[in-house]
């Protein structure tokens, strides 16, 4: 029998590249554990998050396979935190809250207003919105919606209406009058005080600026920071958040008592951003979970879905919630 040691090379080789790959992995782990951006850079990456998720037992396997136990041991804690982050989105939870009337909330990105209005009429009609919040609503889209009908289902409205992608409205059965407007580096993140039925409600369409370079890092903070608001009226928080469940500012705003429909209702893993070919560099991008439903711990949440329309980049986000009854 040979008992020649391995190459000393070769086994110290074998060893680095395994634990370079799990250090990599548990990096990611820390870095989103993190209770901040951390940074720019950091930002743009979290989002992809679900994915490292996935992947992660790869490490796990290749330690195992090479018998490097110890390296196997710090994998296998890795994709047990990955587990903990990530499949919570996967599984619901049984409704709390509610009491009161049930609301019906759709929430619609039009890419600069370029979705087609009868499109947006027909979706509206199908899931029968009692409320819609637009993102990128645009004085041509006012005009378009309402030719198509739009105001017949919805018959009130406010409306921050900018050229571009920068506008949002408000269209509900039930009345609705203007309360508010945060604006961060020119995108109008229009608030809305709703009657549902004696029931008061507190309506923000979302669209912060979207970080897609480091000179709107600050804008797109500022824009979610502004949503922290909590108490009073039920408060909804629908739309373009630029921004996913692994983020440190949608993560506050879950803490702060907001609940994600999509992840109450175990569709937290459900993408909608982009819904058209986009790439970055010639890298196609992931598609990623940007756009939400939030709803304060009051509101019961009842069903969440995700429907695509055309010549828009982004799924429109729909949940059917129960609004706080008396005393709630």
């Amino acid at each position: 029998m040979d008992h020649r040691p391995e190459s000393p090379g070769g086994t110290s080789l074998t060893t680095r590249l395994i634990w370079l790959i799990v250090l990599l992995y548990a990096a990611w782990v820390l870095l989103r554990l993190v209770p901040g951006d951390v940074g720019f850079w950091w930002v743009q990456l979290v989002a992809f998050t679900p994915y490292v998720a996935l992947s992660s037992p790869v490490a796990l396997l290749l330690a195992l396979l090479a018998r490097r136990w110890v390296a196997g041991g710090a994998a296998l804690a890795v994709c047990l935190v990955f587990a903990a982050l990530v499949v919570p989105r996967m599984v619901g939870e049984s409704p709390s809250g509610g009491g009161g009337p049930r609301l019906r909330v759709l929430a619609v990105n039009l890419l600069a207003g370029g979705a087609p209005a009868e499109e947006v009429v027909r979706l509206v009609r199908s899931v029968r919105a009692d409320v819609v919040a637009f993102q990128e609503l645009s004085p041509d889209a006012v005009e378009a919606m309402e030719r198509a009908g739009l105001d017949a289902l919805l018959p009130n409205r406010v409306t921050e209406a900018r050229r571009g992608t920068r506008g949002s409205g408000i269209y509900s059965r039930f009345p609705v009058e203007r309360v508010g407007l945060h604006d961060f580096g020119g995108f109008g993140q229009l608030v809305g005080r709703l009657d549902v039925e004696g029931v008061a409600v507190e309506m923000v369409s979302v669209h912060p600026c979207a970080p897609y370079v480091a000179r709107l890092h600050a804008c797109w903070g500022e824009g979610l920071d502004a949503l922290s608001q909590t108490g009073g009226a039920a408060r909804l928080l629908i739309g373009d958040f630029n921004a996913t469940l692994d983020h440190a500012r949608v993560r506050a705003l879950l803490d702060a008592g907001y609940r994600d429909a999509a992840e109450v209702t175990g569709n937290g893993l459900q993408t909608t951003w982009p819904a058209l070919p986009r790439d970055f560099y010639g890298l196609p991008i992931p598609s990623v979970t940007i756009d939400h439903v939030l709803a304060d711990s009051r509101t019961a949440i009842h069903a969440f879905s995700v429907h695509t329309l055309p010549n828009t980049d982004h799924k429109a986000v729909f949940a059917e919630l129960e609004l706080p009854g008396p005393g709630n």
